[in-house]
């Protein structure tokens, strides 16, 4: 009998959110996609909104994408960002660092270097090579396409799906993710024998 934990893997940034939902077999940790979606938040070129106004806006609306997220999944797993050189960075970080820690469900955080180790398998992966591996390793996936010359093509913005994936893929790597799944097996023992 096959168990399967319903997974969100979060690439988090105040412009672009990528989720990807997936199920992830208890079992061997086979990893299906669901579904992708890319949550996209503009700064606003209206002088009369206050950039903190702006802010907060696009923190709502990320805010109410995670949630809707986390109502299909069992366990969230997100890069959590670090570091930021400017002012600008660092606030729009903080606001994407407080967004996920109002998650509904229980969260794994991964960091940068174990997304692309458990990816590509090398810290300086380039945005062409995650995109390259995770749609070489999930080619049915929804990926994010147009029309090119008559041909569909991938677009850019699959950079924020790709990382989601690998999020996924890091995270199931992690000792967290290993006691998040025996607890969750005790659960599922509990309630057949219940039943």
């Amino acid at each position: 009998m096959s168990e399967i934990i319903k997974v969100v893997g979060i690439d988090m940034a105040l412009a672009n959110v990528g989720l990807v939902f997936a199920d992830v077999d208890l079992h061997d940790g086979a990893v299906v996609i669901r579904q992708m979606d890319l949550v996209k938040t503009a700064k606003t070129k209206s002088k009369q909104v206050r950039a903190s106004s702006d802010n907060l806006q696009r923190a709502r609306q990320i805010h109410g994408a995670l949630n809707a997220a986390c109502a299909q999944c069992h366990l969230a797993i997100a890069e959590v960002p670090t570091g930021g050189q400017s002012a600008s960075t660092a606030r729009a970080f903080g606001i994407a660092t407080g967004l996920l820690a109002t998650l509904p469900i229980p969260l794994i955080e991964v960091d940068q270097k174990e997304v692309k180790l458990a990816s590509v398998g090398k810290k300086t992966a380039s945005k062409e090579e995650m995109i390259s591996w995770a749609t070489e390793l999930h080619p049915s996936a929804p990926w994010l396409v147009r029309k090119l010359k008559g041909k569909q093509v991938l677009m850019n913005d699959n950079e924020h799906l790709a990382d989601a994936v690998a999020v996924i893929y890091a995270g199931i790597r992690t000792a967290q993710y290993a006691q998040a799944v025996a607890m969750m097996r005790s659960m599922i023992r509990a309630v057949a024998v219940n039943a």
